[in-house]
């Protein structure tokens, strides 16, 4: 029988640039093994029918990688919470139940811990996250990837971006660039850094799949969603951490998971690093968020704005927001924009969705400028208008000034007019939700209860209410049963 034999020769290529591939050589006869260490080039193996490998042409995500992660920090936010105390009762310590309670019924303080991730944007200490990472937090402290801890203060925080800025007292440390989020394009690649899981300096890879993404998910009435959407590998500790650009710049700053179970399944999102910049700027400079606002409610026209109210609005095209109304005393309505105008954009940029505008005014001041090209009849104007504050006023704000509706701690609505005729009122604003800390809670207001007055000042309507910026002093308001009430805040 004729015997077949098979000759085997392997050849061994080195994917890292000047590495070291140790070659071994072996004899047939079980002689001595030796191995050789030789220095090779960076050339890829290549199968057949491929074309010459040019590295210029193909993303190296290393640089990037390698510096952004020293200026990426894991931030643990401790919150002391007062636990009621229990009597003490040896019938439970016998049989091995814990009595760390205390005895006599005494609170005692108890510590909660949490984690998430930071940027370092400035040598001197400056750290920006996310709100929700530092929010209710007593203590932060924050740990460097080299190893080296510090205590950190809060800055400032911005809820309805769910963006803060920490601090923490040392110097020279590295820093990220901030880099463009305007200028990312789909499909490019971007790194995401953090501490998931609490494994520190944690470096995942993916693509921008989608820019301005509105998700509902930032539990604020004025909230300003924008996402970046991408689908490198985000989990819970992913906070606050760095989006990154093949550049090695800051894009983002992650912030949230898409997902039924809580974890990474292929989607993650990153607030823009447009928004990130200006708000931080304002922290640091002003000590609060200089939130401008044009003043108008809207739709996008879509293709189920034209089949709903397409004919009677006389509008047969998709593209652009529909001003459904436009509040009095806003910057749209002194420029003159009108309800049944057609926004279809702004500086230049085109707006088919709520997230876009919310992102380009969201980068701008009050007293800022800017250029809106609108659609009116069948004619295209441009309209310049000058942005304003909340309160209707094209100053900026100070610490001083208040956000009513944040500090009141609640969820609010107009009252109607069938509720105003029932309780014979000119208008006012119902208590439709409370929340926990607010001066509504603390004054025990119950819901259902509609706010008149405030400082003695009229409130018929939720823009009255937006307007007023000085600290809250007494509220006057009707149940629905007919029951009047006044609250004085005592310090």
């Amino acid at each position: 029988m004729k015997q077949a034999f098979l000759f085997l020769a392997t050849v061994a290529v080195s994917a890292a640039a000047g590495g070291v591939t140790a070659w071994a050589v072996g004899a047939s006869d079980g002689g001595r093994i030796e191995y050789v260490e030789h220095q090779v080039e960076r050339t890829p193996a290549l199968g057949a029918h491929f074309t010459t490998y040019q590295s210029d042409q193909y993303p190296d995500l290393t640089y990037a990688a390698e510096n952004a992660v020293k200026a990426v920090v894991n931030i643990e936010a401790i919150q002391e919470v007062e636990m009621r105390g229990r009597s003490y009762d040896p019938f439970l310590e016998f049989f091995g139940f814990p009595q760390g309670y205390g005895r006599g019924g005494e609170p005692q303080i108890q510590e909660r811990r949490a984690g998430g991730s930071g940027v370092i944007i400035s040598e001197d200490g400056y750290i920006v996250t996310n709100n929700h990472v530092v929010d209710g937090a007593t203590k932060l402290r924050v740990k460097l990837n080299d190893g080296r801890s510090f205590d950190a203060e809060t800055i400032g925080t911005d809820p309805t971006t769910d963006v803060a800025l920490v601090k923490i007292e040392a110097e020279g440390l590295p820093t990220l660039p901030f880099g463009s989020s305007d200028a990312l394009r789909l499909g490019e690649w971007v790194l995401a850094i953090g501490s998931p899981f609490d494994l520190q300096s944690t470096i995942t890879a993916g693509i921008v799949s989608a820019k301005a993404r509105k998700l509902g998910v930032i539990p604020n009435e004025f909230s300003i969603e924008s996402f970046i959407q991408t689908d490198a590998a985000v989990n819970p500790g992913n906070s606050g951490g760095a989006l990154v650009n093949t550049h090695g710049e800051l894009v983002g700053i992650n912030t949230v998971i898409k997902s039924q179970t809580g974890s990474y399944i292929g989607y993650s999102f990153a607030v823009p690093e447009s928004i990130v910049r200006k708000v931080v700027v304002d922290l640091k400079e002003y000590g609060v968020v200089q939130r401008a606002m044009l003043g108008i409610s809207f739709r996008p026209v879509d293709q189920d704005f034209l089949d709903k109210e397409g004919k009677d609005a006389g509008i047969d095209r998709i593209g652009g927001l529909y001003v459904a109304s436009v509040s009095e005393g806003s910057a749209a309505s002194e420029a003159g924009i009108r309800k049944g105008d057609v926004i279809l954009s702004i500086d230049g940029v085109q707006l088919n969705d709520a997230a876009t505008l919310q992102e380009q005014i969201g980068k701008h001041r009050p007293n800022d400028k800017v250029n809106l090209s609108i659609k009116r009849g069948g004619s295209v104007k441009q309209i310049e208008v000058t942005l304003r504050n909340k309160a209707g006023k094209t100053e900026l704000i100070t610490r001083d000034d208040v956000d009513v509706m944040e500090v009141l701690g609640g969820k609010f609505a107009d009252a109607g007019t069938k509720l105003c005729r029932q309780l014979e009122i000119a208008g006012g604003v119902q208590v439709v939700g409370i929340k926990p800390d607010g001066i509504l809670a603390r004054a025990r207001v119950k819901e259902g209860f509609v706010i008149t007055h405030i400082n003695d000042r009229p409130v018929r309507t939720l823009d009255d209410m937006r307007r007023m910026t000085d600290k809250v002093r007494s509220i006057d308001g009707v149940y629905p049963n007919g029951r009047a009430a006044s609250y004085m805040l005592v310090e």
